[in-house]
């Protein structure tokens, strides 16, 4: 069968998963023709020779392992010469996705549906329409990214920043463990990395992983080490962890913090993940933290027993620690961990007193869709929002581990669960951790293509505020189309005009001297308009050459642009500080906060 179909037929019938799939990278439904199955007027013909199969490849990610959740078992298809095969089976090389150009629209088949996502069976879809000549119109310029440079020391800090402003990156959350402690070296290529992103309109943080401070750290202090309910030093994973509950640790912390605040230009801190291990919670006491001397002590004064006794074969509370005992704990330990993101909250208020412009952050495990982590981990969002908000900390929300597996809609169910929670105004982000899950997931383990453009999709929806976890873990063939996804413009044609319709500033990809709201635009670089939040209208400017931009790029929320005699004033909102380039590459440093400047050259 044979389907040749619209968006509108999409949007109507069960063949649902296209219109999602193309709504999230903001694609032009009516640039495209679909082909699913035998098409043999456009030249895919089954044959007589079926195929079953499983496991896939992909000519954009030829390594990458895809495998389907199901087997399905098809003709082998012939397809027309001068189609592009994108994905065959993996063992027989058969065809099972293609496109071609023709006649300024992309045809694209696949011999199978896309399945109920649209991500099930051919992730690279968006990558292949786009190699075919469907790109999208309109990016974000607003994701965060978190960063660990022990993955990237070799690499050429100013290429990176390039390529994190291309892929919509605003603002880079750097790991800043590996440099608590003054290093020539690194501190130099800190410092190169700092001003490069600065240059690209990226601006940084300083983010800390407490109760991890760093190796040398934990090297140094042996007496101020967590411990596990085994009585071991809690080095779990990569994370060697502190005892913060002791006041000599966590002013010695704070004082550290305070030297690397003003060791390098930063524009943020990032407090994230101040909880304790771990998600296998207590039946694992290996990974079960805290259970340092003056935890125990702590719980003995104020509950009559020590919380080792709930791991001893020969206490009574052994044989009762899924009961009152072990709740006791449990809640003790869950004060404990707000009591300390507290008290860091207002540590870090003091410290921001060296830099007024210092953005704050908190990250914190989402505990509203898997309500185990407070027993896990300590985690309790809930009572910690307002700590949040009483200290204009912007509240990031992490997804756990644990639902890793759902599908985009989450976010939108996350953003309504905090909209109860939180107050009016209050400023929640979405954490994306694109990484290797630990479930049965299919096509692919880590989140890739379409699947990732989806979530992003559906968080900037829900939310003013994305961030990914982290910049190395996403694939190279993702970056092209990462800011499209990001974006959640609705745009409208009207002849050669546009009509732009943004909660956030986007790029809009524009050839020519452009008009906004009737106006000549300044704020361009390349082909790519940077256009306000709210609603604007784009035009050719009719009989007119491209004007030489006043502004290259801006970071912060740019709500309007306007030239009076030669010089540009800029109207905008920004949490950090607002970095503008200028023409020739220069850049401007602008103060946090609703401010109207001018830009002179």
């Amino acid at each position: 069968m044979r389907y040749l179909v619209s968006f509108l037929f999409f949007a109507l019938s069960a063949w649902g998963s296209w219109p999602r799939l193309l709504s999230s990278l903001g694609l032009d439904a009516t640039a495209v023709a679909i082909l699913e199955g035998a098409a043999p007027e456009e030249g895919f013909v089954p044959g007589v020779e079926t195929v079953q199969v499983r496991s896939v490849t992909d000519r954009l990610a030829p390594d990458l392992q895809i495998v389907w959740k199901d087997a399905l078992t098809i003709p082998r298809y012939q397809v027309p010469p001068g189609a592009i095969v994108f994905t065959r089976e993996r063992w027989t090389g058969a065809p099972l996705a293609a496109g071609f150009h023709r006649a300024g629209k992309v045809v694209f088949w696949t011999a199978v549906p896309l399945g109920d996502q649209g991500y099930e069976r051919f992730p690279y879809i968006p990558q292949a329409l786009a190699e075919l000549g469907l790109h999208p119109r309109v990016e974000s310029r607003s994701l965060w990214a978190f960063f660990d440079s022990s993955y990237r020391l070799r690499a050429d800090p100013d290429y990176l920043a390039a390529r994190w402003r291309a892929g919509g990156i605003a603002a880079l959350h750097i790991a800043a463990w590996h440099y608590w402690e003054s290093d020539t070296e690194r501190d130099a290529w800190l410092t190169r990395l700092i001003d490069a992103c600065h240059r690209h309109a990226i601006v940084t943080y300083a983010w800390v992983e407490f109760p991890h401070v760093s190796e040398q750290f934990w090297k140094l202090h042996p007496e101020w080490r967590e411990q596990t309910a085994t009585g071991q030093d809690a080095h779990l994973d990569w994370r060697k962890l502190m005892n913060l509950n002791d006041p000599d640790c966590a002013a010695a912390i704070h004082s550290d913090l305070r030297t690397l605040v003003q060791r390098f230009d930063w524009d943020g801190i990032n407090l994230g993940e101040l909880y304790f291990e771990s998600l296998e919670g207590y039946p694992n006491p290996a990974r079960f933290t805290p259970f340092n001397t003056r935890v125990r002590e702590q719980f003995r004064d104020k509950h009559g027993f020590d919380p080792k006794d709930l791991y001893d074969p020969r206490s009574k509370r052994f044989h009762a620690r899924d009961a009152r005992p072990m709740r006791q704990f449990l809640n003790y330990r869950a004060d404990l961990a707000y009591r300390l993101q507290a008290e860091w909250l207002g540590r870090l208020e003091e410290i921001r007193k060296l830099k007024p412009w210092l953005d704050l952050t908190l990250t914190h495990v989402d505990d509203r869709f898997d309500s185990t982590m407070r027993d896990k981990v300590g985690a309790d969002a809930a009572r910690l929002l307002p700590a949040a908000a009483a200290h204009n900390v912007t509240f990031l929300v992490e997804d756990p581990a644990t639902v890793w597996h759902l599908g985009p809609e989450r976010y939108q169910e996350l953003a309504q669960r905090y909209g109860l929670i939180s107050t009016k105004g209050q400023d929640i982000a979405i954490d994306i951790n694109v990484v290797e899950r630990y479930q049965d997931v299919y096509p692919t383990k880590q989140q890739t293509g379409a699947e990732l453009f989806q979530l992003v999709h559906s968080a900037a929806k829900s939310s003013p505020q994305v961030a990914l976890y982290f910049e190395n873990s996403i694939l190279p063939v993702d970056w092209k189309l990462l800011a499209a996804s990001a974006s959640s413009a609705r745009l409208t044609a009207e002849g050669s005009a546009l009509e732009v319709d943004t909660p956030q500033p986007v790029a809009v990809v524009w050839s020519g001297c452009a008009l906004v709201n009737g106006r000549s635009w300044p704020v361009r670089q390349a082909d790519r308009l940077l256009i306000p939040s709210g609603q604007s209208r784009i035009e050719p400017c009719l009989g007119q050459t491209s004007t030489e931009p006043l502004l290259l790029d801006f970071n912060g929320k740019l709500e309007s642009a306007v030239v009076r005699d030669g010089r540009l004033m800029v109207t905008y909102t920004a949490r950090a500080r607002a970095i503008a380039v200028m023409p020739g590459g220069g850049i401007r440093m602008l103060p946090s906060g609703s401010h109207t400047v001018v830009l002179e050259p």
